[in-house]
């Protein structure tokens, strides 16, 4: 926790320490995520359970709709239930990378005591307990930290459903977001029994061809602005009807252009309504998208965050545009500045 002042690792830590008197003086236990759930999503929650379980708990975990392809050959993925109101008697729901108790779209959480464990800084502090860690590369990060703390044991199901979050959520551990400590803890994973290289390819090299023919659309819309250094793409609803796509299917698009030399800073549009956008910033280097997100209800990683959007396609493409050029200016003036 090198990056974070003093009292603050000091916050941090008090807050894994009530998370582990909370677990070790209780007993029944559901865990739920985000909608259209990721890999740390997923992973964290599965690799919490099975700790959870390896302690003598009852645990649940709970989304609301299906789970995507990539993800159903994670260790108790087959346990998961989807469900629509919180259901069952619990000690405490945890809340696995969600920015407020509507994310995960399941009612009734407001009446539950609920742990918000999340490493994004930009969400609400909505939970009875907040243990926030912006350091971590990923929430799974902090459940192998929660592993050590409360004594536990790293088993393979642990192991598989971590190693699943951090390898997403670091994009293969190439995000600036991976730091030696993230390294560190995969190797831990890996030596209990992790196989990298088949759950990798349970992500990367599991799509159906649908993604393919999706992809082959959104990049025929893509542009750069005038300096080069912003790209942009956009996704109907009329795209993905065509391709027969599913969630997930346009996982990593908005990377593509990021990978082009001089391109700095990338927005992907995807329709998802009238006149109604869901909103992908990516960037390179010290450029901050998160706080450029957050102007806009949004939030996420210094090099990649979300939002969304409504209004006029064009305008709001050029808002973001604008909004990303001005941001890159900023940045050459302080640099010109401090030479």
């Amino acid at each position: 926790m090198a990056f974070l002042p003093k009292y603050l690792v000091r916050l941090v830590l008090l807050v894994l320490s009530q998370v582990v008197e909370l677990i070790e003086k209780k007993k029944a236990f559901a865990i739920t995520t985000h909608v259209k759930p990721d890999g740390d999503g997923l992973g964290s929650s599965l690799g919490l359970c099975w700790l959870l379980k390896s302690l003598g708990k009852s645990a649940d975990v709970i989304v609301r709709g299906e789970v995507p392809p990539a993800y159903h050959k994670l260790p108790g993925v087959d346990l998961i239930r989807d469900v629509e109101h919180l259901n069952g008697s619990y000690d405490a729901v945890f809340l696995i990378e969600c920015s407020d108790l509507e994310r995960p779209g399941i009612r009734g959480l407001n009446e539950a005591f609920t742990v918000n464990i999340d490493h994004h800084s930009t969400g609400d502090q909505f939970g009875t307990i907040n243990w926030i860690d912006p350091t971590a590369s990923a929430v799974g990060e902090m459940i192998y930290n929660l592993c050590k703390a409360i004594g536990g044991r790293i088993t393979k199901e642990i192991a598989d459903c971590v190693y699943m979050a951090l390898v997403t959520d670091t994009g293969s551990f190439h995000y600036s977001n991976t730091t030696d400590r993230t390294l560190k803890v995969a190797s831990e994973l890996i030596k209990a029994g992790a196989k990298p290289e088949e759950i990798s390819g349970a992500v990367y090299n599991n799509y159906p061809w649908s993604r393919i023919e999706l992809m082959r659309r959104v990049l025929d819309t893509v542009k750069r602005d005038e300096t080069g250094k912003i790209a942009y793409l956009r996704q109907t609803l009329a795209m993905r009807q065509e391709s027969d796509a599913i969630d997930g299917d346009n996982n990593g698009f908005v990377n593509i252009p990021l990978s082009a030399r001089d391109v700095e800073a990338v927005i992907y549009m995807r329709e998802i309504g009238p006149d109604s956008y869901r909103v992908s910033l990516r960037s390179k280097g010290d450029l901050n998208v998160a706080k450029i997100a957050e102007r806009f209800g949004g939030g996420g990683h210094r090099n990649a965050a979300g939002l969304q959007i409504d209004g006029d396609w064009d305008a709001k493409e050029a808002e973001l545009v604008d909004v990303l050029l001005q941001e890159i200016e900023r940045r050459l003036r302080e640099d010109r500045g401090a030479e």
